[in-house]
This record gives C-alpha cells, sequence and structure tokens, in this order.
C-alpha cells in the first residue's frame, strides 16, 4: 500500500467531533468574502478531518512551496538531533563554523548558543537574509557570520531567516545529511510525506528557513502530530520534551494582544492567541495547532494581511469548536460538502470573445530596441531579459500568449471556460506548473490571469489592442517588493 494512503487522517463529519457544519460554512463563506485568497485548507478535529477543501486549480495534495513554515520542520530536526546526542541548545555556534568565523570575533559573536538561532534571539539587530543576496560569496554561513551583532544574544528578537539557514547548516555538520535527508527516515516517512523538495545554497545545504516544497495535507499531519505530543501512530516520532519545548513561549516579542506576531516565540514556532501556537510561511501558508481544541488547521493562500486570516479563524471557527460530539445534520453537512467540493478561484471578469480577437489574432508585435523592457521582465521575475516579441492566438475557447525575449520563447495558454492546467516559463523563467483563464475586460483589452500551482503567486497579464500596436501589462496578487505594475509596447510592423 501507498505509504501516503497508510498515514492518511481519517474522515468524520463535523458534528461527530463537536463541530457545527455551519460554522464552517460561515468560515468559508467570510473567507471568499474578505480574502483574496485562500487556496486550501484542512480542519482536523480530535485526528478526525473534519473538512478539506481547496479552491481550484488549486488542490489539497498538489505539491506547495512553505515559505517560513519550512522553519517549524528545520527545528524538528535540530531537536531529533539534539536527541541523538549530536548537540546541545547551548552550544556556541561558531564551534560548528571554525572555518567560517570572522577575523576578529566579537564578544557577542562568541557568546552566539543554537538556543539563540532557534529562538530569533542570535543578536542581530535585522534579519541577515540581505545580505546573503547582497553580497556574491557562496560560503552563505561566513556571510552570515561577518554580520554586527549588536545585542547581547537572548536578549533581543529579530526575525532573522539567516539563523535558520545556520541552524540547517548545523544539523548537516553533525550528521553528515542534508537537513532533509536526515529527517526523511526520522519525520517525513512516519508521516507519508515521501518527495518532499527543499532549496538548497551553492554549497549543498538545504535553505533552512524557507524552500520546503510538501503538500497541504501533509501540513495537516505534521500538525497533528506535533498536537499530539510528537507521536503518531503509536510511534514517538519527536520527543517530547522537545515538542513542548519548542512550541512554548521562549522569549517576548511585545505582548500586544491585538496580534498573533506579538505573543511570544518558540524554537522557530510562534505563539498565538487563545493558547495556540503555528509554524507559517509568507503569504498565507499556515500549521495552526490549537490544543485547547484538540484541533488543527492548515491553510495555503496568496495574501497581503495574514492576520486577516487569523482574525476569521478565531471569529468563526474557534467558539465552534465545543466539547461533545453534536447531533448530525445532514442537510447543512450536504450543503457543506457542495461548497467545499465547488470551490474555485475566480477567472478575470469579462467576456469570452470579442470583435477584435479576429483582427489581432496571431499578429506579431514587435518591441522597439530602444523601449526600457527590463523593468517588465523584472515584474514577471524575468530579470535581464529583453522583451522582442508578443503574439497572441485568440480563438474562441482557447488563448495562447507567445512572448519571445533575448532568451527564449515563452508561452502561456489560457481556456476561456476553465483553468486550463500546463506549464511555462513566461513568469519566473523556467518552466513551472500554471493554470491560465482569459477573458475580454472590453472590446479591446485581454486579461490573462495565470496561477502558479506550486507558489502562492498569482499574475494578470493585460493585452489592451489599439491601432497597430499592443501594450502588456503584468500585476501580481502579492510580491516581496513594492514594485509598481509596468507596462511594455509592441508595435504591429
Amino acid at each position: 500500500m501507498d505509504v501516503r494512503t497508510e498515514t492518511q487522517l481519517p474522515h468524520s463529519t463535523p458534528e461527530a467531533q463537536g463541530v457545527p457544519s455551519s460554522a464552517i460554512l460561515d468560515f468559508v463563506a467570510a473567507v471568499e468574502d474578505q480574502i483574496d485568497a485562500l487556496h486550501g485548507f484542512v480542519l482536523v478535529r480530535h485526528g478526525h478531518i473534519v473538512a478539506q477543501g481547496a479552491w481550484t486549480p488549486h488542490g489539497v495534495d498538489s505539491q506547495r512551496t512553505m515559505f517560513s513554515l519550512s522553519k517549524s520542520f528545520t527545528s524538528s530536526g535540530v531537536g531529533l538531533a539534539v536527541a541523538e546526542g549530536k548537540l546541545s541548545v547551548d552550544d556556541p555556534v561558531l564551534g560548528f563554523f571554525p572555518d567560517e568565523a570572522p577575523e576578529q570575533v566579537s564578544e557577542n559573536l562568541a557568546k552566539m548558543r543554537v538556543r539563540d538561532l532557534l529562538t530569533m534571539t542570535s543578536g542581530h539587530d535585522a534579519d541577515t537574509l540581505p545580505a546573503i543576496h547582497r553580497e556574491s560569496n557562496t560560503n552563505w554561513a561566513r556571510t552570515i557570520l561577518a554580520q554586527p551583532v549588536d545585542h547581547e544574544p537572548g536578549t533581543h528578537f529579530v526575525y532573522n531567516s539567516g539563523a535558520s539557514y545556520l541552524l540547517s547548516a548545523i544539523v548537516q555538520r553533525v550528521t553528515g545529511e542534508t537537513l532533509l535527508d536526515y529527517l526523511r527516515p526520522r519525520l517525513l516517512e512516519p508521516l507519508g510525506i515521501t518527495d518532499a523538495t527543499w532549496e538548497t545554497c551553492p554549497r549543498g545545504i538545504n535553505t533552512g528557513g524557507w524552500g520546503l516544497s510538501i503538500r497541504l495535507s501533509e501540513v495537516a499531519r505534521f500538525g497533528q502530530m506535533y498536537l499530539q505530543g510528537g507521536e503518531w501512530r503509536g510511534q514517538q516520532v519527536l520527543p517530547r520534551a522537545w515538542v513542548a519545548e519548542a512550541t512554548a513561549r521562549q522569549v517576548s516579542n511585545d505582548n500586544r494582544s491585538e496580534t498573533d506576531w506579538r505573543q511570544g516565540y518558540g524554537y522557530q514556532f510562534w505563539r498565538a492567541r487563545h493558547g495556540a501556537y503555528r509554524g507559517d510561511g509568507a503569504f498565507g501558508q499556515y500549521c495552526l495547532v490549537m490544543p485547547e481544541q484538540d484541533a488543527v488547521l492548515a491553510i495555503i493562500s496568496g495574501v497581503s494581511n495574514m492576520q486577516a486570516v487569523l482574525d476569521l479563524v478565531w471569529e468563526h471557527l474557534l467558539p465552534a469548536m465545543g466539547g461533545a460530539a453534536l447531533p448530525e445534520d445532514g442537510e447543512t453537512n450536504a450543503r457543506l460538502r457542495g461548497r467545499l467540493d465547488a470551490l474555485a478561484l475566480p477567472g478575470p471578469a469579462g467576456e469570452p470573445a470579442s470583435a477584435v480577437a479576429e483582427r489581432i489574432s496571431g499578429t506579431k508585435y514587435h518591441v522597439r530596441a530602444e523601449q526600457p523592457t527590463d523593468q517588465p521582465a523584472r515584474r514577471l521575475g524575468l530579470a535581464g531579459r529583453q522583451v522582442e516579441t508578443i503574439t497572441l492566438v485568440a480563438g474562441p475557447e482557447e488563448y495562447r500568449l507567445t512572448v519571445a525575449d533575448n532568451l527564449g520563447v515563452h508561452e502561456v495558454v489560457a481556456a476561456t471556460d476553465e483553468w486550463r492546467l500546463g506549464e511555462s516559463s513566461l513568469l519566473r523563467g523556467s518552466d513551472e506548473p500554471v493554470a491560465a483563464r482569459a477573458a475580454w475586460t472590453d472590446e479591446g483589452t485581454c486579461a490573462i490571469k495565470v496561477v502558479l500551482l506550486r507558489a502562492p503567486f498569482i499574475f494578470t497579464l493585460t493585452l489592451g489592442f489599439e491601432d497597430d500596436q499592443v501594450t502588456l501589462r503584468a500585476a501580481g496578487n502579492v510580491s516581496f517588493d513594492a514594485a509598481e505594475p509596468v507596462a511594455v509596447v509592441g508595435h504591429r510592423d
């Protein structure tokens, strides 16, 4: 039997686990009304999946990059290495990097311990990740350790993905394996996670603070294992003491009650309101564990306001979780199942056809060499490329956008009545799974919405046709930068 099947959580009606189906319906309705946009969720209560769904074209069992949710898996690897006696949380960090230490070691750097990396209190005044991107040195550990340590370690919280990278590098140093390979037999395979991937630095070390790709359903199992004190299917996967320590409030980070990002921090886990804790990643990737409710909520999304998602959880789901089973409500439960089965991201609003389509279909528009096309290229994640031609083949049911640049030809194929699955190198420079839909927002403007299936990103490409030219604009739903949407103009020769 497939190991993923053997490790699946059992399913149950919400009412059997003390949750009214109506509360989950209210949560979904609020999400669709107020959040742009959730991509999928799995709700677990008393060890049973009581509701799950994904907004087409996303899927509960589709591979997804988890950004900083990766940190909680890194913490787990450190915990396993501690349990095996390979290191201690009180070991000095420099002891693992004798060849990467700067010539002049400051007093604060010398005091830095593994514990300080785990709790984001390494003493740095800012995240060290930008230094990695800024400098060309391929030795990331050396770059991080060369940054000023302005505060005494253990006294100042600052979110620092470079610290998480050092934890990954430490695990590799003491085990002789990458963090991912070390975790496979010890944590991932017992949970049925068989094909995880993890980005690496130029020296082959898993990035630690980001870059792990797994499935939403697997995130739910990871959270359930933590909820059970590290136990899974009768096996103690993680030491119970480590689970308690890692998810406890180890350090303060302001403690303002109105936000879930100011409730303290553990070992690469955030504390949250209502006695909960979580791992989370950029743009709304969550593994939310609620011990008082004996519940886990795993979410993938593409949002700029992550607090807003948790606010809806606290408003609709948390108060609905009672202590006893409820009478079955077949009618409401059937409505819930129907709603979950029909979840879908909206395509661009508009019409499937336009009178302009026949005139422009297949026309190759040339971008003049003097135009600074590097700006839209950067916006599309194609830094350094120069757009040369733009062509849209506009059929009645299928639209094919072709963009040629100095490095090659890139295509996106979209349908007008459904999400068309495929691959494209247009958006980030290499082939990746996408889904696309097209519509005419007015007679001369075609919009193509492109969903990156392994990431939270959704790009809307608009092509405005006027006389003998086309203007291609690109805008994304979420981004790590604040760049404004830009345009590139092509002309019919």
